[in-house]
This record gives C-alpha cells, structure tokens and sequence, in this order.
C-alpha cells in the first residue's frame, strides 16, 4: 500500500516509521526542509518538501486510487482542506486529525468520517480509569512511541490560561482535572495551582515536556 504522511512532526513521522516497518510505501510531505533532512537519516521513504494543502504537491505524491492520504499537521483546519483536496486528486482513503472538537460536525458534513481524534480517544481512556479507580500513569493505554503522562500544575502557573503556555512539539495536551472534575482543554481554560494536565507525549521527551511546565 502507498501511503502519504502529511506533516513531519513527531507524530508523523511515528506514523511513517510504523508503515515502513509494515512494508508500506511512504511519502512524507511538510513544509519545513530541515525537519525533513533530519528524519531521512533514519526513514527510508520518499519525502516532499512543500504545502500538502495545495493540488499540485499532493499530485506529486499521488500514484493511483489505491493510496491513503493521512494528515497530522499540527491545525485542524490545515488537516480537512488537505484532505479535501487529496480527495479531488483520488486518493482512495483520506484520513484527517482533528484535534479541535468543534470542527467534527464540520468533518462529517464533508463526509471526512473516517478521522483521527486523539483527544476524544485519550480523554475516554482517561475517565474510564477514573470511573475505575485505576492509575491513568500507568501506560496501560499506550504502550510504544508515546505514553500518557499526568503533570500537576505548580504555582508558578497559578491563574495563567493554557493557551499561554508554551507547549513543545512532543505533547499533546488532552484534559484537564482539577478534584473530580475532567474537561477537555481549551486556549481559555485558566488553571489553579494543583490541577492536573493529561497529555500525550513522545516516550522520550517526557523530562522536556516537565521542564516546560516548570514540573
């Protein structure tokens, strides 16, 4: 199967490293050159520098209906014109992220059902531990590239909005809990010293994401 990755981040390039091990063609599109110089050192697939949403990089990639177009790029909106457009190209299967849940009903107006929502299927995993008064930190959801991680808010965050935190490119923030409370997170969400912040972070940046947070 061939497969086109678009956005190179650490997600993306999990995605690709997976299908190649599987023995699937892959091409993987972002923007940025030096991210993609860095990863061709360990990914052996077919790279293309450019802007996945526009027709004429995603042709460059095309091959025949068979293909799959899967878009991670970091904005929601981003992910759905590519997938848009990729389906006007042929592919056979486009498979968009959306992280932003109030673009879902967006999605299933354009008939892109067949998503990736990782904040949905974290956060569920989330609170059906809690409901079962098991430990969320203990990886028992994700078990290879990424982990679920658990991070108190410390004082020096006290009152700050999440959106104003400066959240590396290795985590995904899921939900929020603070008692027995869990929401999703939003840009507005404002934060008490003490409450929890789940996210999904690649396995070996955890210390980065902590240092981030001043955790």
């Amino acid at each position: 199967m061939r497969v086109t990755v678009l956005g190179a981040s650490r997600f993306g390039a999990a995605i690709a490293e997976r299908l190649i091990e599987q023995n699937h063609e892959v091409i993987l599109i972002d923007k940025d050159k030096t991210r993609l110089e860095k990863l061709s050192e360990r990914l052996d697939c077919g790279m293309i520098e450019g802007d996945g949403t526009m027709p004429t990089v995603l042709r460059e990639a095309y091959r025949d209906r068979e293909d799959v177009f899967i878009a991670v790029t970091n904005a929601s909106d981003d992910n759905i014109l590519a997938s848009i457009v990729a389906r006007s190209v042929g592919y056979g299967r486009v498979i968009p992220q959306i992280t932003a849940t109030e673009l879902m009903d967006v999605c299933h107006e354009l008939d892109l059902d067949d998503v990736i929502n990782p904040h949905a299927t974290v956060s569920e995993s989330i609170c059906a531990s809690l409901e079962d008064h098991t430990e969320v930190d203990q990886d028992t959801v994700l078990h290879n590239d990424l982990a679920l991680k658990r991070i108190a808010v410390p004082e020096d965050l006290q009152g700050k909005t999440f959106g104003s935190l400066d959240i590396p490119d290795c985590a995904q923030a899921v939900a929020h809990i603070r008692d027995e409370h869990e929401s999703f997170l939003h840009e507005d969400t404002q934060l008490e010293q003490g409450d929890i912040l789940m996210f999904v972070v690649a396995r070996d940046s955890v210390k980065t994401l902590k240092s981030a947070l001043g955790a």
